[in-house]
C-alpha cells in the first residue's frame, strides 16, 4: 500500500479541520435549540394548544439540524483521520442531503417572506396580549427580550401601563420616537434577508468544496491501497 502524497495529506487534514468546525457549529445549533425549548423564559411559548406553529416547528428543526451536523462532522473527522472510504462516503451522502435541504429552505424562505413576517408578528401580538391579560412573569421576560433586541415598544410604538416596563429604557426623546414592534419585525426581515441569503450561499459553497475534497480524498485512499 502506497502512502498518500503531500497534497493528499494536506487535503486530509483540511478535511479534518473542516469537519471539526462543522461539528462545533452543529453543537452550537443543537445547544441553542435546546436552550430555546427548555429555558423558563421561552418554554411557555411551546406548550399548550395555542403554541405558534412556526416557532414550535422552528425550534425542533434547530435541534434536529444541530444533531445531524454533529453526526456528519463526527463521520467526516473520523473518516479523514482513519482514511476510511466508508465513513467518507457516508459523510458525502449526509452533506449532500444537508446541501439539498439548505437550497430548498432558502427557496422556501424567499418565496414565503411575507408569511414569515406575518407569523412572527402574530407570535409577538399573542405574547403581548396574553401578558396584558394575565401579567405572567414569563411572558413579561419574553416581551422584554423581543423588544430590547428589536428596539421597539408595543404594537404601535407605545405600550399600555401594564406592559410599559417591558419596553427598552432610553432617553425621553428616544422613547417618544421608538418604532412599533410589527414595523421593527418587518424592517428586520426586509433589511437582513439579503445578509442571511449571503450567509446561506457562503455555507453552500463551503459544503460544495467539502464534497469535492471528500471525493478527492476517497479516490486517493482507494488508489493508494490498490498500489502494491
Amino acid at each position: 500500500m502506497a502512502a498518500l502524497s503531500g497534497g493528499e495529506i494536506c487535503i486530509k487534514y483540511l478535511m479534518f479541520v473542516f469537519n471539526l468546525v462543522f461539528w462545533l457549529a452543529g453543537t452550537a445549533v443543537f445547544a441553542i435549540g435546546l436552550w430555546l425549548r427548555l429555558d423558563p423564559t421561552t418554554k411557555g411559548l411551546f406548550e399548550g394548544s395555542d403554541s405558534p406553529f412556526l416557532l414550535y416547528t422552528g425550534v425542533y428543526m434547530l435541534i434536529g439540524a444541530g444533531a445531524l451536523m454533529m453526526v456528519v462532522g463526527f463521520l467526516g473527522c473520523c473518516g479523514a483521520i482513519q482514511e476510511s472510504p466508508c465513513m467518507l462516503g457516508l459523510f458525502f451522502f449526509f452533506l449532500l442531503i444537508i446541501f439539498a435541504i439548505e437550497v430548498a429552505a432558502g427557496i422556501w424562505v424567499f418565496s414565503n417572506q411575507s408569511k414569515i413576517v406575518d407569523d412572527f408578528t402574530k407570535i409577538y401580538m399573542q405574547t403581548y396580549n396574553d401578558f396584558k391579560t394575565t401579567g405572567d412573569e414569563r411572558l413579561k421576560q419574553m416581551l422584554q427580550l423581543i423588544q430590547e433586541k428589536l428596539n421597539c415598544c408595543g404594537p404601535d410604538g407605545s405600550a399600555v401601563e401594564t406592559a410599559k416596563d417591558t419596553c427598552p429604557r432610553g432617553e425621553p426623546l428616544e422613547q417618544l420616537i421608538i418604532k412599533s414592534c410589527p414595523d421593527a419585525i418587518d424592517e428586520v426581515f426586509n433589511s437582513k434577508l439579503h445578509i442571511m441569503g449571503g450567509l446561506g450561499i457562503t455555507v453552500g459553497v463551503v459544503m460544495v468544496f467539502g464534497m469535492i475534497f471528500t471525493m478527492l480524498l476517497c479516490c486517493a485512499i482507494r488508489k493508494s491501497r490498490e498500489v502494491v
